[in-house]
């Protein structure tokens, strides 16, 4: 049952709705090149068993996410900080783990605004640790050339066991971060992939989700994004070398929405967990993206406080999110054919 579930999950949440001025077509092709790459096994239900297998209760999990600069996005997109949110959620509720997200300063109100909606509030980590009061918020440092060593720091003080990264850019073959359509030099923007590299180094699992191809992790399939990706092989950029991220991560989930990735990981969590009500709600769906946009997290195809995720309705991730769930509990429920069969 969980492959058929993870199959149909990873299904759900690659359902591509783009603007054709955007680069389009291209999940589908993320997809079956990260799954053939990963063996062929369902990736979220890879994902979620990683974190059963590695995270236990009063565990650390570092949580990347934050995408957009100003002067368009001066706080971020409402994708990334509510798709951190679950899963972190998720993992605080499940798991009974300190979820910890990494986000620049400029993303650090949506982020909160985020988990709070999700019921995680965020405390100092003493607090998070010793009474699972919840979550933690860090910033890292604003200098790319510290980045390294507050890595290594990071992971001495709080010792994770896993580390997920969404909706979080990664660095191309000459260290540039790109947009989707190649594009490059926003600023603030400092590069974390010290992180995702520190955990490799350490054996700590890692899990990459992302929709575009220049979000961490996708340098597991990084060739194949710079065939599928318009501006994989060549930006819009000076370094002329692509906007395909060569960090990778050993799960990389790649998705219509980069929230929606999340929440497959939540709703296989679920299961593997024998949770049917971890899952969050359409109602909670909605409260996380309307806090996230409220606290500056603007929706990113006119960057608006308008109900929208990477220019799809609000609705359809709260239909993805009531989908996911009935997923979920008929999976879970108990054996019955009903009265009619």
């Amino acid at each position: 049952m969980q492959e058929v579930l993870g199959e149909y999950v990873d299904r759900l949440v690659t359902v591509e709705m783009r603007n054709r001025a955007m680069p389009h077509g291209m999940t589908r092709q993320f997809y079956e090149a990260a799954l053939a790459e990963g063996g062929g096994r369902p990736l979220s239900l890879r994902a979620a068993e990683g974190l059963v297998k590695n995270v236990n209760a009063g565990d650390s999990v570092l949580i990347i996410t934050g995408a957009g600069t100003p002067p368009a996005l001066p706080k971020g997109e409402s994708d990334g900080p509510p798709g951190a949110a679950v899963v972190g959620r998720a993992l605080y509720k499940g798991i009974g783990a300190i979820p910890i997200y990494i986000v620049e300063e400029h993303h650090t109100d949506p982020m909160i605004a985020s988990s709070e909606a999700a019921g995680v509030m965020i405390k100092e980590y003493a607090a998070a640790k010793e009474k699972h009061l919840g979550g933690v918020l860090i910033n890292p440092p604003t200098e790319g050339s510290e980045v390294p060593k507050w890595a290594t720091s990071l992971f001495d003080v709080y010792k994770p066991k896993a580390v997920i990264a969404t909706e979080r850019l990664g660095p191309n073959e000459k260290g540039i971060i790109h947009g989707a359509t190649g594009l490059a030099g926003w600023k603030p923007q400092v590069d974390v992939s010290p992180l995702i590299l520190e955990a490799e180094k350490r054996g700590v699992f890692s899990i990459g989700v992302g929709d575009n191809g220049n979000e961490l992790g996708f340098g597991r399939i990084h060739k194949a994004v710079k065939e599928i990706q318009p501006f994989g092989k060549r930006c819009q950029c000076p370094c002329q070398s692509g906007m395909a991220t060569i960090v990778k991560t050993d799960v990389l989930i790649p998705a219509m929405i980069s929230n929606w990735g999340c929440y497959g990981i939540e709703a296989v969590l679920a299961f593997l967990l024998n949770k049917p009500n971890l899952t969050h709600t359409p109602e909670m769906e909605k409260k996380i993206i309307t806090a996230c946009l409220e606290a500056g997290g603007l929706e990113a195809m006119w960057c608006s406080k308008l109900f929208y995720v990477d220019g799809a309705d609000g609705e359809s991730s709260m239909a993805i999110v009531q989908v996911l769930n009935n997923m979920v509990r008929l999976a879970l429920a108990e054996s019955d054919i009903g009265l009619a069969h």
